[in-house]
């Protein structure tokens, strides 16, 4: 155990996040440099070091929580870094990304706030690469078995870590013009320089990963191609089919989905544009729906110098406690503010959009909503509750609804998808089809980095299997796995 009176003797801190006027001028990350460096000792030594440690429950890798809060406690920071590594590939993205569902599961969350395990994660992580600790791990001896992997977001990056690690030849295909999926164009830099990306990609080049950029499956290079020239293949092409909102004037310019409009802002960091072709600068922003990719609109819309930001959301206001339906260890639906709501904007809950309205030329000038209420389970409009409001950059936000089925990838390959129309598969994460394998959103529908990691590991234990006949690789997950996270 770290420090047997730490959950006694000190209160929970967090990394501080530098002030709202200076940080909207630029793009780099939110947080001081340096917050935590002072506080994360005491704080990792807040953990009780549980006999029965709920956060592995919580965290779909299973991390070894414990073991490296009390590293991290001792300031042994090269066996925290062991152990952080031993269930995740890469800790400085879920560190930084994760909701931290572990944070919800930890047993001192019950009656006091929970250890901060999302930042003494990032702290192990950034101390390692600081101190070169994250050095590549190269195959002793080659299998001779080749594997491509279809996308490179954290599922397919997970899965091609393990698979060539494990000694085969693995290839990564990429239709983006930059390897990182959507850790690369739909992650704002604000909340995650980009640079820890490109760090893990040489990582993973010194090991002998090989990566394809601007090659989409299933019109670059067919399916069939692609079977022939490999021994197997890993489906983690994620769930890239945006839910669109089918009201009038939905056609007006200026109505985007939030993968339209985020990408651009980065590849302005990347140095592509001088000024995004999508920008907010001067507008009213309306940003519809109130997840994670609304706050990252939202923190983007103030960067580029938005006039006003207003986030719909047709689900009402989440409370600030939990509530019955949702006991400690689960993960609870609560009211949380991020670091893009903290720098300004409006919030607006149980509202419907009606339809937008424009002006002579085709663009959108206001939206129409109305609140709207549960009558009988059922979200049911509210009379008398109809307004309108500026509107001149309009964000779909609302999530997505499978894998793209578009490019003829899951036609050409001839796989089955489940009742949720996500690519079906069984315990060892294989398609239909043999030799195909499916990791991450593409499987599993949309969900969070640390599941896509996860089944990443998982599916590449399945994979190592069907080409040798065994493995030793770790599966932390199983496909119908739903623990306490979806």
């Amino acid at each position: 155990m770290a420090d047997p009176k730490g959950f006694l003797t000190t209160g929970r801190e967090v990394a501080r996040t530098r002030p709202v006027a200076e940080r909207v001028k630029d793009w780099n990350e939110v947080y001081v440099p340096g917050s935590l460096l002072p506080i994360i000792s005491k704080q990792a030594g807040r953990c009780m070091d549980c006999g029965i440690p709920f956060c592995h429950n919580g965290c779909p890798l299973g991390n070894l929580i414990p073991e490296w809060n009390d590293y991290a406690y001792r300031e042994d920071w090269s066996a925290a870094s062991e152990r952080l590594h031993a269930t995740n590939n890469f800790p400085e993205f879920t560190g930084r990304l994760c909701p931290a569902p572990c944070e919800s599961a930890c047993v001192l969350g019950i009656n006091q706030p929970a250890v901060t395990i999302k930042n003494v994660e990032v702290s192990i992580i950034d101390k390692a690469w600081d101190a070169n600790d994250v050095k590549p791990q190269a195959p002793e001896r080659l299998s001779g078995k080749t594997v491509a992997v279809i996308g490179s977001g954290p599922a397919g990056l997970a899965a091609a870590q393990q698979l060539t690690r494990a000694g085969h030849t693995v290839v990564v295909y990429e239709r983006a013009d930059r390897i990182g999926g959507l850790l690369r164009y739909g992650i704002p830099e604000f909340k995650m320089e980009k640079r820890h990306i490109n760090r893990r990609i040489e990582q993973m080049r010194a090991e002998g990963t090989k990566f394809r950029t601007g090659v989409e499956v299933g019109r670059d290079i067919t399916a069939t191609d692609l079977r022939k020239r490999f021994d197997a293949v890993v489906v983690a092409a994620g769930a890239t089919t945006a839910r669109d909102l089918p009201v009038p004037g939905r056609e007006l310019k200026g109505v985007y989905q939030a993968m339209e409009y985020l990408p651009l802002a980065n590849k302005v960091q990347e140095g592509d544009f001088v000024a995004p072709p999508i920008t907010a600068e001067g507008k009213h922003v309306v940003v519809i729906g109130g997840g994670d990719t609304g706050a990252d609109c939202v923190g983007t819309a103030h960067r580029q110098g938005a006039a006003s930001v207003t986030q719909l959301e047709i689900m009402p206001k989440p409370g600030e406690e939990r509530n019955a339906g949702q006991p400690w260890p689960t993960f609870p639906m609560l009211y949380k503010v991020t670091s893009a709501h903290e720098e300004g904007g409006e919030r607006v809950y149980s509202v419907s959009t009606t339809h937008f309205e424009g002006d002579e030329d085709g663009n959108v000038q206001f939206l129409h909503l109305v609140e709207v209420e549960f009558v009988d389970g059922k979200l049911t409009q509210k009379p008398g509750t109809e307004r309108r409001i500026p509107a001149q950059l309009v964000t779909l936000a609302m999530g997505f609804t499978g894998t793209d089925v578009e490019n003829g990838l899951v036609a050409q390959f001839g796989l089955d998808l489940d009742e949720r129309g996500n690519i079906a598969r069984d315990a060892d994460f294989a398609t239909n089809v043999d030799g195909v394998f499916v990791a991450g959103d593409a499987g599993r529908g949309q969900s969070l980095i640390v599941w896509a990691i996860a089944e990443g590991r998982s599916a590449a234990r399945g994979v190592d299997r069907h080409l040798t006949g065994a493995s030793s690789l770790p599966a932390p997950i199983r496909p119908t796995d739903r623990s306490l996270m979806v």
